[in-house]
């Protein structure tokens, strides 16, 4: 198998965590009086950084991002992390991946204390040995960043190791840090921004995930 190293990112990748991100949002934003009827526009949360969605999306201003992040994780932290169930499939696809001698780490934009909640409610942490993501200080985390941090932790060659995503962020990330990407469709981007961003392949389901890897 060509690659011997499988970077995963969460949201959208892994579990449908679009239930517990739009609650604690919603809630956020209710305490700056902003009400967002638009279920569309709320799933712009997966995926980027907390702080960038309430700055660019909302306009809340930089003086009180800190407050909006609390707020969302105040929600999250206490009911929504249990909000996301692991897509249908991708548990036994994590389990051939590691049979035929795939090692898997998770690569998150959201806070490792965070990220860790999640895997283990979800039985996720039964196939991953680690989590790389941003502590509670890093504002703006830059996928690339982390994928370079996950290849030091795991001792991964970037020639044998593949980004799995289903945002443009992950795949840009992939690019910049010079490993090829997996960009899946069934998550929360779309085809056109996953080519445009690079993506070395697309995945239209969790299954295909498995076919690419093991066919590369």
């Amino acid at each position: 198998m060509r690659y011997t190293h499988m970077f995963f990112d969460l949201d959208g990748t892994l579990t449908q965590s679009e239930f517990g991100i739009i609650k604690a949002a919603s809630y956020a934003l209710s305490k700056f009086g902003i009400e967002e009827p638009d279920r569309a526009k709320l799933l712009r949360f997966i995926g980027p950084p907390l702080y960038y969605s309430f700055d660019k999306y909302y306009g809340v201003p930089q003086a009180r991002l800190d407050e909006a992040v609390d707020y969302f994780r105040e929600k999250y932290d206490n009911e929504g992390y249990k909000d996301a169930p692991v897509f249908d499939g991708m548990m036994q696809v994590l389990a051939d991946l590691k049979k035929a001698g795939a090692d898997l780490t998770i690569v998150t934009s959201k806070p490792e204390y965070m990220a860790d909640k999640v895997v283990k409610h979800s039985g996720l942490d039964e196939h991953f040995m680690r989590i790389v993501g941003p502590d509670m200080e890093m504002t703006s985390p830059d996928k690339a960043d982390l994928i370079r941090r996950a290849i030091l932790v795991t001792g991964a060659d970037p020639v044998q190791a593949v980004m799995v995503g289903d945002r443009h962020y992950d795949i840009d990330g992939a690019v910049r840090a010079g490993v090829d990407s997996i960009g899946v469709l069934y998550g929360y981007g779309t085809e056109d921004e996953l080519r445009k961003a690079g993506a070395t392949y697309l995945a239209e389901t969790v299954h295909d995930i498995y076919r690419i890897v093991t066919e590369a």
